[in-house]
Order: C-alpha cells, then sequence, then structure tokens
C-alpha cells in the first residue's frame, strides 16, 4: 500500500561539459521508461479517488523518485515508493478545491509528469497541474455566461533591440462587435512564469467573465505579457537589470502597440497594473515611477525591493498629491508566504509617509491558489471612477 501524507489544514574527465549534460540528462530519462514500456504499461496519474490523490511513475531503471508540489512547504519534497511491476507512487491527501502545481524529481532530474497533458509553462523546468474539483462551482471556472476572447499577441520591441516579445491579451465578451473604448489593466507575472500563467493557472479571463456577468466588474482589456525581459537563465547581474528593461519595454513599446492596436482609453484613469511576486515588483515600481499614466497599482507577494524608498522619494514625500493621483494601491500577501515580511514592511513604509493604500494578509502561501483570489478581490475596484 503507497503511504499516505495529510495536507489538510490539520495536518500541511576531459570530456566536455555539454556531453557530461547530454549524458546525465539521457540517463535519467532512461531510468523512466522505454517507449515500447510506455505503450504497453502506461500508468494515468494523477488519480483522485475520495479526496486522495495518486501520483504514478513507470521508472524500472530509477533508483529513487520524489514529489514536489506548491501546496507543500518551500524545498520540500515527498517520496515515491516503489511498488509492483516498475511503478512508482506516492498519495496525497487532504487538498482543498483549487489548481496546483507539481514535479517529479527522477535521480535527480525534475521532470512533469509524463502522463498528464495538463502542462505548467514555466522559463524553466516546465511542470504538471492538478485540479481538485469543488461540490460547486469556483469563481474561477468557466460557466454559462457571455465569454471574452484570449489571443497571444507578437511585436517588435525598440527598446530591446528589435526584438520580437510576446503578449496575451483579453478582451471582454462583446468586443469584436462593439465601438466602444475599454479601460486596460497590465497584468503580469512572477519569476519563472510566462505569459501564459495567468490564464492558464490564473484562470484570470474566466474570473472577469464571471465578474461582468454579475455586474461586479467593468469590462475591460488585460494585457499579460512576458516579464522576463532579461532571459530567466541569464546571470545574477544581468538579472538585476530586468526590471528597469522591464519598465522600459512596458512604457515604449507594449503600450503604444496595445493603444495602436486596441480600442483602448488613453487616459491615465483608465490604465491600471498589478502583478504578483516579481511581477508585483514590477508594477509597483513601473506603476509609482509613471503616475501620469497609471491610476491603480495592485501588489501580490511581492516583498519590498531594495532601494525603494530612494527611488521613489518624491511620492513618498508628497503625500497628497500622491493621494489624489492613485485611485487604487492594493497590496497583498498570504500569511504562509516567504515575501510577508518584505510586504509587510512595503505597508509600514506608506503608512509612515502617509500614502493611502490597502493592505491584506490572507491565509496562503506563494502560490496561484491566493493570486486567484486577489484578482477577484480587486477587479471590481478598478475603474470605478470612470464615467
Amino acid at each position: 500500500m503507497p503511504q499516505v501524507r495529510d495536507h489538510s489544514p490539520a495536518g500541511l574527465r576531459s570530456r566536455p561539459f555539454w556531453a557530461l549534460c547530454l549524458t546525465f540528462i539521457v540517463g535519467c530519462l532512461s531510468s523512466i521508461s522505454s517507449p515500447g514500456q510506455a505503450l504497453t504499461n502506461m500508468l494515468a496519474s494523477p488519480v483522485i479517488s475520495n479526496n486522495v490523490v495518486h501520483f504514478n511513475l513507470l521508472a524500472p531503471n530509477a533508483r529513487e523518485v520524489r514529489l514536489a508540489g506548491d501546496w507543500m512547504p518551500s524545498g520540500k519534497t515527498e517520496p515515491f515508493t516503489r511498488g509492483t511491476n516498475d511503478a512508482w507512487t506516492v498519495a496525497v491527501a487532504g487538498l482543498e478545491p483549487g489548481i496546483y502545481i507539481y514535479n517529479f524529481t527522477v535521480d535527480g532530474l525534475a521532470i512533469a509528469d509524463p502522463v498528464n497533458p495538463a502542462m505548467k509553462l514555466r522559463a524553466r523546468t516546465s511542470a504538471s497541474l492538478l485540479e481538485i474539483k469543488s461540490s460547486s462551482p469556483e469563481f474561477w471556472e468557466a460557466r454559462d455566461v457571455p465569454h471574452g476572447t484570449v489571443k497571444i499577441r507578437r511585436h517588435r520591441a525598440a527598446s530591446m533591440n528589435g526584438e520580437w516579445r510576446e503578449f496575451w491579451v483579453y478582451t471582454p465578451p462583446g468586443y469584436e462587435r462593439s465601438r466602444k473604448q475599454y479601460p486596460t489593466v497590465y497584468l503580469l507575472h512572477g519569476s519563472n512564469d510566462t505569459p501564459a500563467g495567468w490564464t492558464q493557472v490564473g484562470r484570470a479571463n474566466f474570473t472577469l467573465d464571471n465578474l461582468i456577468a454579475e455586474g461586479r466588474a467593468r469590462e475591460m482589456v488585460v494585457v499579460m505579457p512576458n516579464g522576463h525581459a532579461v532571459p530567466f537563465t541569464a546571470s545574477r547581474d544581468e538579472q538585476r537589470r530586468n526590471t528597469e528593461m522591464m519598465s522600459g519595454y512596458v512604457m515604449n513599446d507594449l503600450m503604444p502597440f496595445v493603444e495602436k492596436e486596441y480600442r483602448v482609453r488613453k487616459d491615465r484613469q483608465a490604465r491600471a497594473i498589478a502583478g504578483f511576486s516579481m511581477g508585483g515588483g514590477h508594477a509597483l515600481e513601473i506603476g509609482l515611477a509613471h503616475l501620469d499614466r497609471f491610476s491603480a497599482i495592485c501588489v501580490f507577494s511581492a516583498g519590498f525591493p531594495r532601494g525603494f524608498a530612494q527611488r521613489h522619494r518624491a511620492v513618498l514625500e508628497n503625500a497628497e498629491a500622491t493621494n489624489k493621483r492613485l485611485n487604487l494601491l492594493w497590496i497583498g500577501c498570504g500569511r504562509e508566504d516567504f515575501a510577508l515580511e518584505g510586504s509587510r514592511e512595503l505597508h509600514r513604509t506608506l503608512a509612515a509617509r502617509g500614502i493611502d493604500h490597502w493592505h491584506i494578509e490572507t491565509d496562503g502561501a506563494h502560490t496561484y491558489n491566493v493570486w486567484r483570489q486577489y484578482f477577484r478581490e480587486i477587479a471590481p475596484l478598478l475603474f470605478v471612477k470612470l464615467k
């Protein structure tokens, strides 16, 4: 019998380097299964039964298999047990309804679940998705309401030497048949994520569809760009330029392109910027540096940026003017999130300077299960002063 881990709230030498790497990867992959074995002995994974999730892997030559999931404390993994017929398995109980990200580690090589078609795209080390359904529809699920459209767009970014950049864009229900202009929210992802994250896992499109249908949120265009202006695999020194480059890209390339290609309003009252983790830091930095362009800034799980007070001295020292310009400054973080203390420090800094803002702490860690909720919370607060 596989061992069940309870995660309920009561329980939560001279060869070239590239050749060595290739040998290592091939060796790890061969430990999983041959093509013939995969076709004849394929195991389903994950399998959900009686609120227990069973993860399975056919890996006859593996020495160790472990499971990592975003419901676990950061850095923690669970061991698989080798069973009969070269199958490895581990079971997890007590997961709440939601969408979870997980991967396997086979003899040190991190892989996605090879038989689960629900993939989580990431900048490095792609993973798999697990969805636990609720007995009643969740706010982020597709319902029988009018739906918006999500498209992938590409354009050249002059600020990045003409590089082709990709972004995802949501247009609300009826956009194609309407002539009106819409407000825009720039919605940014975290480190090691991709522009797909906010719809694939965050389900921002369905959430907004449902809120619009309920009359709780305005129709809006949502722009979800690639937040890695510097490649994710770049050196640490290069990575330090990412926020600066992202700011230049958003303001000088992305926004002009969006406002040329889409029927959106071009006044600051009709622009907002939001994001989680790295993207939350981007939203905070870009938004505060351009209060002439944005009226709302929403920051999820972003911590406290180094040098923040010095960079934004003018904003902090002129609270009255800042408060008049900002319709919404919203900061949220989960109590189990490693970014919590940084988020609290940001709150304390703003409060000490008299900057009006929301500060929210909820249950949860550094995961999309928190960020989905935050998007639902902020969407009705956006653009409420628009006429």
